[in-house]
C-alpha cells in the first residue's frame, strides 16, 4: 500500500477569496557569468553573449484561501522554483505575486518581513534544513523570538513546548541536536518549526520525497490535522500523483516552467484533458483491469536553455500541428471548470 493510501480524505474546504495570486511569474538564471566572461569575438568583432535557463516562463496560478493547492510535473518543470520564488527566496525576473491583495515580489528583505510570519516553508530535505549546530530547542525559539520580540522567556518556551506536542515530538527533545534524529523525526520538526509563528499560508516543497514511504503517511495525516486545525493554505510541491489525490483541493500541472492544466483534483484525476496530463495519469500503477493503457510519450525533452517556439509540448504531442508549432497556448476555461493550455482543446480537436 502507498502512503497515499493511508491517508485520510481530505476535509471539504471552505474558500472564497484568493489568498495568493500569481500573475506571468517568470525566473531565467544566468549561465553567462559576469561582464568580462559575456564577452566574446565573433568574426573579428567584440559582442555581448548571454545564455539563460528559463526555468518559469508566464506561470499564473490562484490559491484560495484554504485549500491545498499541489503542483505537479517531471524534475526540472519548475515547480520547485516557483515555491521559492514564491516566498521571496528567488527575486523573479518578471510577473508580479501579490498576496491577500498586496504586492510582494518587489518588497525588500524589512518590508517583506511581516509577511515571513504569515507564509512559512517546509523544505524537502529534512537532513539539510535543519542547522547542525542548534539544538531543537534554539531552532524553533528562533523564529519565535524574531516575529515576537516582546515576548518573555517564558511565553517562547510554552509556545515551542506546545508546537512540539502539536507534531507529536516530545518536549525534553529540546535539547538534542537535529542529526541525533530520524528523517521522519527531522521532518516533524521543520513542520513545528514553520507551526511556531501560526502563520495561514504554507509551501510545503515535496515534504516526504526524501522519508521511508513508511513514515509518508505519517507526515501527509500532520500536515492534514495541521490544515483542519489552524485553517492553513497550502502550496504543495510534488511528484507523487497518488498523494496529490488524497492531499490536494487543486492541482496545476506544469511542463518545461509553463503552467498547462489546472483542475480540481476529483476533475483532473477523471478526465485530465491536456495531452501532457492524459500521459502523466496514464502512468499511475492502478488495480483496474479497464485503466487506460500507458501513454508512450515520443521525441526529446527540449533544454529550457533553448526552449521550442510555440507550446514547449509540441516536439512529444501527437496531437501537435503548426499552430502548436508556433504560437504559445494560454489557459482557457473548459465546460468542467479546468484550466487547459492547449490549441487542440480550444479548436475541440480533443476532448
Amino acid at each position: 500500500m502507498s502512503a497515499a493510501a493511508a491517508v485520510d480524505q481530505a476535509p471539504e474546504q471552505q474558500h472564497s477569496e484568493a489568498l495568493l495570486e500569481i500573475r506571468g511569474l517568470e525566473k531565467r538564471f544566468s549561465l553567462s557569468g559576469d561582464f568580462l566572461e559575456q564577452l566574446k569575438f565573433r568574426r573579428g568583432r567584440l559582442v555581448r553573449e548571454q545564455s539563460h535557463v528559463h526555468a518559469i516562463n508566464g506561470v499564473d496560478l490562484t490559491i484560495q484561501r484554504g485549500e491545498a493547492l499541489c503542483v505537479v510535473g517531471e524534475s526540472g518543470c519548475g515547480k520547485s522554483t516557483v515555491a521559492r520564488t514564491v516566498m521571496g527566496l528567488l527575486r523573479p525576473s518578471g510577473g508580479e505575486i501579490h498576496y491577500d491583495g498586496e504586492r510582494i515580489d518587489h518588497l525588500d528583505s524589512r518590508a517583506l518581513l511581516p509577511y515571513r510570519k504569515r507564509m512559512q516553508m517546509i523544505f524537502q530535505n529534512p537532513y539539510a534544513s535543519l542547522n547542525p549546530r542548534m539544538t531543537i530547542q534554539q531552532t524553533l525559539e528562533e523564529p519565535i523570538r524574531l516575529h515576537h520580540a516582546d515576548w518573555s522567556p517564558q511565553q517562547v518556551r510554552d509556545k515551542v513546548a506546545e508546537v512540539m506536542t502539536d507534531v507529536g515530538i516530545a518536549p525534553d527533545w529540546g535539547s538534542r541536536y537535529g542529526h541525533e534524529f530520524s528523517g521522519g523525526q527531522r521532518q516533524r520538526i521543520a513542520i513545528a518549526r514553520a507551526l511556531a509563528v501560526d502563520p495561514e499560508f504554507i509551501v510545503a516543497d515535496e515534504p516526504i520525497s526524501a522519508l521511508d514511504v513508511s513514515i509518508q503517511a505519517q507526515v501527509l495525516n500532520l500536515l492534514m490535522e495541521a490544515q483542519q486545525e489552524r485553517n492553513l493554505t497550502y502550496l504543495f510541491i510534488t511528484h507523487d500523483l497518488a498523494v496529490v489525490e488524497h492531499f490536494g483541493t487543486r492541482v496545476a500541472v506544469m511542463y518545461l516552467g509553463r503552467v498547462c492544466e489546472v483542475a480540481s483534483t476529483a476533475t483532473l484525476f477523471a478526465r485530465p484533458r491536456h495531452p501532457y496530463t492524459q500521459a502523466l495519469m496514464s502512468a499511475i500503477p492502478r488495480l483496474e483491469d479497464d485503466r487506460p493503457q500507458h501513454i508512450r510519450l515520443t521525441g526529446e525533452v527540449p533544454t529550457p536553455v533553448n526552449l521550442p517556439t510555440g507550446c514547449v509540448f509540441h516536439g512529444r504531442c501527437p496531437s501537435a500541428n503548426e499552430r502548436c508549432r508556433r504560437e504559445i497556448p494560454h489557459l482557457i476555461a473548459t465546460d468542467d471548470g479546468s484550466l487547459v493550455a492547449c490549441h487542440g482543446v480550444e479548436e475541440g480537436r480533443l476532448t
